[in-house]
């Protein structure tokens, strides 16, 4: 049974998904770096490097299931290095000898590293999906509610009448951007490292720039202008990204949570017969998912400033420095997996108490349209003046629990000046949401937008290989 939260039989799909550890699992490393060292001979092969026969043998044994795992377990420990024990099995698979062109120029840190590149590529797919995925779903529940009144709040406390609508394209918009900041990151990102001891290539000479361009083609990842065995900005890039991605989906689960606090209940998290809320408390419907979500955000977030320590490289290469790097980047995908997984589920069927949000409208009885009385009388009496006589007849009302709207009609400068009628026009939620309706209109309509962008593009990018499937993958 695994001792880490992600491993654990019992918790590891609360904190994780199935997917995403899969991407990280051994078996995805070994084949990555399989795929490396294959791509590296086939390249030195077509190039004139090492025979062509050579090249075939070490891509016939270049399967995952023909590693003795105990075995490299054991080498691992016995060598303290983490590829050579990978090496020399290979090596020994291949038969006449072919074995001795394996990993011919490279560096451990060469394959392993773009190894992890390859593995990025694939969680960053998976993260795309669900992004995309989440923002249609976004998009269907804003158009739903965009006019459904409810209080806007700062500071905890009633501000001013907004719609949920408008709550939810403020979702969007920000969903948007880190979906902008993975397109921008990704060349930078998924670039591959194959320059030998120092970055120099020296071993291959002035064939190196020739096979490293080939094996990246071969791999599909992108060439480095330079090697980046100590320059670790591409990783922390990564790590930064996922961070935000988690405190955008923490900051909208604690927003949930917020919500459906009995005294409020004007969202709740999907609830399903067997959930429970408390195993002495029968009655309790806690958001338990959104709970979940947010401690994972709160855990995945704190990764990230081992991504800056992990920058503080010295000289060509660094060992201490590098190896932090296996420990966070896996779990933080693997916990940015777990927070989109749930958040599909939980933004995907979330309810939403309209009947709620109209009566909390109602509890400062009339207090949250302040502003709205403030700026009449400020038509006719200056803003300063306005802000003053409003604010104390809203003192007023708070601390005798009077009504405001019968609080404004008593102040006979205030009724003098805007009468009794308009007082309660402006004490009306629906007159007061400014531009929400607009906003939501706008931001939907991007987000539709960029969205079918990303459908043509994924269609275009299939048709293009010579076949056009009804759905593109998932991780298009």
């Amino acid at each position: 049974m695994g001792s880490h939260v992600i491993d654990s039989e019992l918790f590891g799909n609360q904190f994780s998904s199935v997917e995403m550890r899969e991407v990280f699992s051994l078996e995805s490393m070994l084949k990555g770096w399989i795929d490396v060292e294959v791509a590296l001979a086939k390249a030195e092969s077509e190039l004139g490097i090492v025979p062509e026969e050579a090249a075939q043998e070490i891509e016939r044994k270049g399967r995952v299931e023909r590693f003795d795992v105990p075995a490299l377990k054991k080498g691992v420990e016995e060598t303290w290095h983490p590829l050579v024990p990978f090496v020399r099995e290979y090596k020994a698979m291949c038969d006449d000898g072919h074995g001795e062109y394996l990993h011919w120029g490279a560096t451990t840190q060469d394959i392993v590293d773009t190894g992890a590149v390859l593995q990025t590529k694939q969680a960053l797919g998976l993260i795309e999906r669900d992004l995309l995925a989440i923002v249609a779903s976004l998009c269907g529940m804003a158009r739903a509610h965009a006019g459904t009144i409810m209080p806007g709040r700062t500071h905890g406390q009633h501000a001013l009448p907004i719609t949920f609508g408008y709550k939810v394209v403020v979702w969007i918009s920000e969903i948007l951007r880190h979906l902008e900041r993975l397109d921008q990151l990704k060349p930078r990102v998924l670039t591959g490292n194959l320059s030998g001891a120092v970055g120099t290539m020296a071993f291959l000479g002035e064939t190196g720039p020739s096979v490293q361009n080939r094996v990246m083609e071969l791999l599909g990842l992108n060439t480095p202008e330079i090697a980046w065995h100590a320059s670790r900005d591409r990783i922390a890039d990564v790590a930064a990204f996922l961070a935000m991605v988690g405190a955008t989906f923490g900051k909208i689960a604690k927003e949930i949570i917020l919500l459906q606090k009995t005294e409020v209940a004007e969202l709740e998290e999907p609830f399903a017969a067997g959930k429970v809320g408390s195993s002495t408390m029968p009655q309790k419907r806690n958001p338990m998912a959104c709970e979940a979500v947010f401690a994972t955000s709160t855990v995945l977030k704190a990764q990230v400033g081992l991504s800056f320590d992990a920058m503080l490289q010295e000289h060509e290469r660094d060992m201490g420095l590098w190896q932090v790097e296996w420990e966070f980047l896996p779990e933080m995908f693997m916990l940015a997996g777990g927070i989109l997984h749930h958040m599909k589920d939980i933004l995907g069927g979330l309810r939403v108490r309209d009947g709620n949000m109209v009566e909390n409208l109602h509890r400062s009885e009339g207090l949250i349209m302040a502003e709205a009385v403030m700026g009449k009388v400020a038509e006719r009496l200056g803003r300063q003046r306005a802000h003053d006589l409003v604010y104390q007849v809203a003192m007023q009302s708070f601390e005798k629990g009077e009504s405001f709207g019968e609080a404004l009609k008593n102040h006979a400068l205030i009724k003098e000046t805007i009468g009794a009628s308009e007082i309660d026009t402006l004490l009306e939620p629906s007159s007061y949401v400014g531009l929400c309706e607009h906003f939501v209109e706008a931001v939907s309509t991007s987000a539709e937008r960029f969205l079918e962008g990303r459908a043509t593009r994924a269609r275009r990018a299939y048709a293009g290989r010579g076949c056009l499937p009804a759905e593109p993958p998932q991780n298009a």
